[in-house]
């Protein structure tokens, strides 16, 4: 589905992505795993095409200057020199560390403006599936997101981006900050929308345990660095992984 080889990004003379090569296929759930400041969500930005943003409104401004540089393959078809609001129409969907919901806006209001590229038929019955993967939303309708709990936040925002039709789902650091219980309920429906809506995932989180059990293929990136791939029985036989990222 998605292919990504020799990814480069300088934020000036600063190198974020160092050569890094990564692919997801199809109905996959893959794993990209990493310290603060490993390269995780600069990986994610531009799978996305949000890099392409951000480098548009650095250069308008006067800022630092972001170069770009590799091969991005998205069903065969090379995407990297595709705006986000492209990538998007064509099914890779972020959903950004942080929530960033609209906090001033309900839960379903929320969920209507991620639901802008569906039709009206797709937009009523994925609204009814994020209901049932996340029944906590249902009760919570007509509440303001920036009145939900962290955990409550991290679905709607998950929700708000299955509104958007994703084939390819990027979900950055889904599991910051969030309880052990929470984080248990988000990797059960991130596997649940992967087999129930056969939707390619790929997910980026600083620890891998919670993660690992979901994942059909994982990454290990350190400063900027893709240093170690291989499959969830891979990772968790390296010791020295284990010890790093997997808190065994």
């Amino acid at each position: 589905m998605l292919e990504a080889r020799a990814l480069m990004v300088f934020y000036e003379n600063m190198l974020a992505l160092n050569n890094v090569s990564i692919a997801c296929g199809e109905d996959q759930i893959v794993g990209v795993f990493g310290a603060n400041s490993a390269g995780k969500s600069t990986l994610m930005y531009t799978l996305s095409g949000i890099i392409e943003d951000i480098k548009k409104k650095e250069e308008m401004a006067g800022g630092e200057r972001i170069t770009v540089m590799g091969t991005l393959l998205y069903r065969g078809r090379d995407i990297m020199g595709l705006s986000p609001s492209r990538r998007a129409k064509a099914g890779i969907i972020l959903c950004p560390e942080r929530r960033r919901i609209f906090t001033e806006s309900s839960v379903i209001e929320n969920l209507r403006i991620g639901g802008y590229l569906a039709s009206g038929s797709q937009a009523r019955e994925t609204l009814e599936y994020v209901f049932k993967i996340f029944p906590a939303l249902a009760r919570l309708k007509k509440r303001v997101g920036g009145f939900l709990s962290g955990g409550e936040q991290q679905m709607l925002a998950i929700g708000r981006s299955l509104m958007a039709q994703p084939r390819l789902l990027l979900l950055d650091e889904p599991l910051m900050g969030l309880s052990p219980l929470i984080q248990a309920t988000l990797v059960r429906a991130t596997r649940e929308i992967r087999d129930e809506r056969g939707i390619s995932i790929i997910v980026t989180e600083q620890y891998a345990r919670p993660v690992l059990p979901i994942v059909n293929h994982a990454f290990i990136l350190e400063n900027g660095s893709a240093v170690l791939e291989g499959t969830r029985e891979d990772l968790m036989n390296n010791p020295d992984v284990r010890s790093a990222y997997f808190g065994v």
